[in-house]
């Protein structure tokens, strides 16, 4: 497994992210920069972060959605939360739990930060037919939250 240099090794990264609804339904993916590399590299997500010290769940979400998409949304229920562990022998060059809730999209306009390279809405039929260019931490947490 390539590390992501994003994330340091031997720690346990807490990550924040909503499952993004608009107006019409269809849920918010993303996708990050080539140059961006790391573990989600080049495949389908929903937008998320790093949680910072001192930063709340709540805020944290917010302010990810905002960074990596340009809009504001309201934060709504929680998500069951999921985690990844990459094991290289005994050492472990990730470790993540992923807190993530679902969220409208109230404001701003879509438009990728600088470590999102594409975002695009899908309805649920047409997340079916991207699920095999999702990531597969997104495919556990579409699952646990019952819209996959």
């Amino acid at each position: 497994m390539a590390s992501d240099p994003h994330f340091d090794s031997q720690r346990i990264v807490v990550a924040v992210g909503a499952i993004v609804q608009g107006d019409d339904g269809r849920y918010l993916l993303v996708k990050h920069t080539p140059e961006r590399k790391g573990f989600w590299q080049d495949r389908w997500i929903f937008p998320g972060g790093k949680l910072e010290t001192g930063e709340g769940v709540v805020s944290g979400i917010a302010r990810e959605e905002k960074e990596e998409t340009g809009l504001d949304i309201v934060v709504g229920r929680a998500n069951p939360w999921a985690e990844r562990i990459e094991r290289d022998g005994e050492l472990v060059p990730l470790h993540v739990l992923y807190f993530t809730h679902m969220a409208r999209a109230v404001g701003g306009h879509l438009t990728p930060g600088s470590d999102v390279g594409e975002a695009r809405w899908v309805s649920v039929t047409e997340m079916r037919q991207v699920w095999p260019e999702m990531h597969e931490d997104t495919q556990t947490i579409a699952t646990l939250a019952g819209i996959a």
